[in-house]
C-alpha cells in the first residue's frame, strides 16, 4: 500500500475534480436533503464538539474551506455539519492520530486547501448516512474512494465509538485517521518513482463546461446564463489510453520508473519525428511517443479472460475481436508473468482501482507495440492515388477487385490490373498510412495468376519498376527510385514478396496525417519485343512494410 505525508502531497499539481460533491452549502441542501436520525436532536458539528478527544479533527473542518469550481468559498466543513440540510457519515480519527499542524498550515493556501480536503477530510466523510453493522457493507467516501465497514472496523482501522446518530447523519470515532488509497492514475502522478510518466499525463488535463448538467437562468443579450455551472475535469490521454482516475474501474498497469522511462523515450520519440511543415509538429510529436509507450501497458480486467495465460491491452480490444486470422496477433501478451513475461519480476502497488506493477525498463519492444507491419491492401481502391493516363485521357489500365479466399492471400482480395492494350505500360501510385520515421523493407505481394485461372493460367512474370514518393524533414516531396531505376520481376508460380526497397528510412513521421504524404508507384517496364516473355496484366495483393530497427537503438 502506498503511503505519503500530506505534507508532500501539498508540493504536487492537484488532481482529480470534486465539482459534483463540492457545493455550496444551499447547492447541497437542495440535491441531498438529511432523513432525521432517530434519538438525537443534535447535528453532527454538535457532536464533535462534545467529543474532547475530537478537538484536533474540529479545528481542521473548521478551517478547511470548500472548494466549488475550483475555487475557494467561504463555507468551512465545519459549516455543512452543522446545517440539517443534508446527511453525512463522518469518520472521526482521534487527537495525536494525525498530524493536525501541518494541515492547519497547508489550509492557508488555495492549494494546501485543496489537497486538505481530498486526501484528508473528503476521505472522512460520506455523504450518506451508514451505520456499522456485522453485515459487510461499502461506504462511498466525498473523494469516490470506496471503504469497507464491518463489526467496529472502517477499512481495517478500528472504530472505538460507532454509530453516534445526529439528526444529519452518523459519527464514529476512529482510533486513528482512515489510509487514503491511492488510484492509479494517482499513484502514477504522485509517486516519486513514477515522476516521468505522472508529468506527461498531467499536461493532458482540462477542464471542460458541461451546459447540459448546468442550471440555466434564461438568455441575456444572446448568451446563457447559468446559476449553476458544472464544470468536468477530464484527462484526454486517459480517455484514450484507459480511465485510471475512475474509481469503479479495475486495471493493471506495467510502468516503468522514471529512468527506464526517461530511456524509452527518448528511443520512442524519434520515430515520430513529424516534417516542420506539420502544424503543431512537437505537440503532436510528445502525444504519440506518450501513446505509444502507454498503449500497450494498460489493461481493463473485466475483459481479461485468463490474467496468467495472457493480456490484452486497452485500446486493441475492440480490434483483437476481428482481427485476421494469418496476420501478427500485436497487442496481445502471453505468460506475463513467467520468465521473459511482461510483468515478471515487477514491484506490485495496490490501488484502489487495481495494480500497479512497477519495472526498472519499459518491458516491450517496439514492434510489439507501436512499430508495426503497414499492409497497403491493393484491392481497396480509395489507396489508388494515381493512375496514369495516355494522350486521349484515358486510364492506361483498369483495376478490378477480385475476391478469393486463401490463407496465402490478405484479406482474401487482390487488385486485377489489366492494361487498356496488349502492349500498354500502366503505371499506378497506392497511398501508404501511417510510415513512422523508421526504417523498413518496402514490398509488393503479388499472385500467381492460378489463384484465379486454375485451369489454364498465364504463368509470366511481371517486368515492372517502383518509386517511393515521401517528404524529408523540411517538408519537400522526394522520390525514390527502387533498385536504382531497374526492374524487378516476381515469380509466377508463388506468391511472392518483391523486396522494393531494404531497409529504406522514412526521415519523417507521417502517422495519423488526413494529408497521406507517402505513397509507393509501380511502372510496367516491358519492351514490345518482350511481350511473350512478360506479362502486362498483374495480380496484387498489397504493398507491404516490413519493420526494420538499426543496431544502435
Amino acid at each position: 500500500m502506498i503511503t505519503k505525508s500530506l505534507k508532500y502531497i501539498a508540493f504536487c499539481s492537484v488532481f482529480c475534480g470534486i465539482a459534483a460533491v463540492t457545493t455550496s452549502c444551499s447547492d447541497w441542501d437542495d440535491h441531498y436533503e438529511a432523513s432525521e436520525a432517530q434519538g438525537s436532536n443534535l447535528t453532527l458539528w454538535e457532536q464533535l464538539k462534545q467529543e474532547p478527544q475530537l478537538s484536533d479533527f474540529c479545528q481542521v473542518l473548521e478551517q478547511t474551506k470548500v472548494f466549488r469550481m475550483h475555487r475557494k468559498t467561504s463555507v468551512s466543513y465545519a459549516d455543512l455539519l452543522a446545517s440539517g440540510g443534508q446527511s453525512f457519515t463522518v469518520v472521526a480519527p482521534v487527537n495525536g492520530t494525525f498530524n493536525r499542524d501541518s494541515l492547519l498550515n497547508l489550509v492557508q493556501t488555495n492549494q494546501g486547501d485543496s489537497v486538505v480536503e481530498k486526501f484528508f477530510v473528503h476521505n472522512h466523510l460520506s455523504r450518506l448516512s451508514c451505520s456499522l453493522t456485522e453485515k459487510e457493507q461499502q461506504m462511498l467516501l466525498l473523494n469516490q474512494k470506496h471503504v469497507m465497514m464491518q463489526g467496529t472496523t472502517i477499512q481495517g482501522v478500528s472504530i472505538i465509538k460507532p454509530n453516534c446518530h445526529a439528526k444529519n447523519g452518523v459519527l464514529h470515532v476512529a482510533s486513528t485517521s482512515l489510509p487514503y488509497d491511492y488510484n492509479l492514475y494517482e499513484a502514477l502522478c504522485d509517486i516519486p518513482e513514477m515522476s516521468g510518466i505522472g508529468s506527461i499525463l498531467r499536461q493532458y488535463e482540462e477542464d471542460y463546461f458541461d451546459a447540459d448538467n448546468s442550471v440555466s437562468s434564461g438568455i441575456v443579450e444572446g448568451v446563457p446564463v447559468y446559476v449553476d455551472s458544472v464544470v468536468i475535469e477530464r484527462n484526454k490521454m486517459l480517455e484514450r489510453i484507459g480511465l485510471l482516475n475512475v474509481e469503479d474501474s479495475t486495471y493493471w498497469v506495467v510502468a516503468p520508473t522514471t529512468e527506464g522511462w526517461n530511456r524509452a523515450w527518448e528511443q520512442t520519440v524519434n520515430y515520430f519525428n513529424y516534417d516542420k511543415k506539420v502544424n503543431k509538429r512537437d505537440s503532436i510529436q510528445q502525444y504519440w511517443t506518450c501513446r505509444a509507450l502507454l498503449d500497450d501497458a494498460i489493461f481493463n480486467m473485466t475483459d481479461q479472460k485468463s490474467p496468467e495465460d495472457s493480456l490484452v491491452s486497452v485500446p486493441y480490444l475492440s480490434w483483437l475481436r476481428s482481427y485476421k486470422i494469418g496476420k501478427p496477433t500485436f497487442h496481445v501478451f502471453f505468460h506475463p508473468f513467467q520468465p521473459g513475461g511482461i510483468l515478471y519480476g515487477a514491484q506490485t502497488v495496490r490501488c484502489s482501482n487495481g495494480v500497479l506493477y512497477q519495472v526498472n525498463e519499459w518491458p516491450f519492444t517496439p514492434e510489439q507495440t507501436f512499430f508495426k507491419e503497414l499492409w497497403t491492401e491493393a484491392e481497396n481502391l480509395t489507396l489508388i492515388t494515381d493512375i496514369k493516363k495516355n494522350e486521349k485521357g484515358n486510364n492506361m489500365c483498369n483495376t478490378i477487385s477480385q475476391r478469393v479466399v486463401a490463407d496465402s492471400i490478405s484479406e482474401d482480395s487482390y487488385l486485377r490490373i489489366i492494361p487498356l492494350t496488349s502492349t500498354t505500360n500502366w503505371e499506378l501510385s497506392f497511398r501508404v498510412n501511417n510510415t513512422l520515421s523508421a526504417e523498413y523493407d518496402v514490398c509488393a505481394i503479388i499472385l500467381p495468376k492460378s489463384v484465379k485461372e486454375i485451369d489454364n493460367p498465364n504463368l509470366r512474370p511481371c517486368k515492372f519498376k517502383a518509386t517511393i514518393n515521401y517528404v524529408d524533414e523540411e517538408g519537400v516531396s522526394q522520390t525514390f527510385k527502387c533498385n536504382n531505376d531497374k526492374t524487378f520481376q516476381n515469380d509466377p508460380l508463388r506468391v511472392d514478396t518483391v523486396v522494393l526497397a531494404e531497409a529504406f528510412r522514412f526521415p519523417s513521421c507521417n502517422y495519423d496525417q488526413d494529408d497521406i504524404k507517402v505513397s509507393v508507384r509501380l511502372i510496367c517496364n516491358i519492351l514490345p519485343k518482350e511481350s511473350s516473355k512478360y506479362a502486362r496484366e498483374m495480380y496484387l495483393d498489397c504493398i507491404y512494410l516490413r519493420p526494420r530497427r538499426t543496431t544502435n537503438e
